[in-house]
């Protein structure tokens, strides 16, 4: 007799977005938006190892974070240099034993005409916002492929999906915030039937030391042109990457998740 088809357990809400047990990286998680990302994960049961490239940043947000009971390390890393990364890498596992998930948010711009941009600063920010996603990327799936399990989650821009006529001008940001979502469809495709997920995330303006000298400029068609006619406000971001990082996205690889109250689609 043929038996019937039992259809399997569905997880409750609560345990798709549950990481307790995760332990997850967060380069850039010092300030601003990848704070707040990182504090979305910890607030969900993720263990953290902070990245940040200045020390004087890095330390009082682990001591923060830590005296509200997380489990929180830190690494001062500079994410375009190899031996940082694996550095990182390694101390994560030798603390916690394992990864689980990536939030490559690392990042930095520099304001200029593309006429007049510098060689070196244009070099700067592409090794920073695209070849340390990649160096990540690629030393930490290292170590997810060997347990077949990982979540990558690469912090993208809507710079990288359209120019800005008026500025601010930015090319440097723009390309890399670009290449960011062919890394991470790439990436997504390479590693799926291996058991690792890669999504990213493209904000519009929000509030932050790298987006504050820019909103001025974006702010008047924001507010003109958005469904939602408004920047973007704290804790806006944190919903996003817990989703992506949690079992509540399984079904999810390779894609963009555009977080700007609608002004791309306006």
């Amino acid at each position: 007799m043929a038996q019937k088809y039992k259809p399997a357990k569905v997880a409750t809400i609560k345990e798709l977005f549950d990481l307790s047990g995760r332990v997850a990286i967060v380069t850039g998680g010092s300030r601003g938006l990848g704070q707040e990302m990182a504090e979305g994960l910890a607030e969900a049961g993720a263990r953290l190892m902070l990245c940040a490239r200045r020390e004087k940043w890095l330390t009082p947000t682990v001591n923060e974070m830590r005296a509200r009971g997380f489990a929180v390390e830190g690494a001062v890393c500079d994410v375009s240099k190899p031996d940082h990364v694996q550095a990182v890498v390694d101390k994560t596992i030798a603390v916690y034993g394992k990864i689980d998930i990536l939030i490559n948010n690392a990042g930095l711009s520099w304001g200029e005409h593309p006429e007049a941009m510098p060689l070196d600063k244009w070099h700067e920010v592409i090794e920073t916002n695209l070849t340390g996603a990649f160096l990540f990327s690629q030393a930490a799936g290292r170590y997810m492929l060997t347990r077949q399990w990982g979540r990558i989650i690469n912090i993208a821009s809507v710079a990288g999906l359209q120019g800005s006529v008026n500025g601010p001008y930015y090319v440097g940001y723009a390309a890399s915030k670009a290449g960011l979502m062919g890394l991470t469809r790439e990436l997504a495709a390479s590693w799926g039937r291996r058991g690792i997920r890669v999504n990213a995330i493209a904000p519009g303006f929000f509030h932050s030391r790298l987006a504050d000298a820019a909103i001025p400029l974006a702010e008047p068609g924001i507010k003109a042109y958005s469904p939602i006619p408004r920047v973007g406000a704290a804790g806006e971001l944190k919903g996003v990457a817990v989703f992506l990082a949690a079992d509540a996205s399984n079904y999810i690889t390779g894609q963009v998740i555009v977080v700007d109250g609608g002004r791309s689609i306006a």
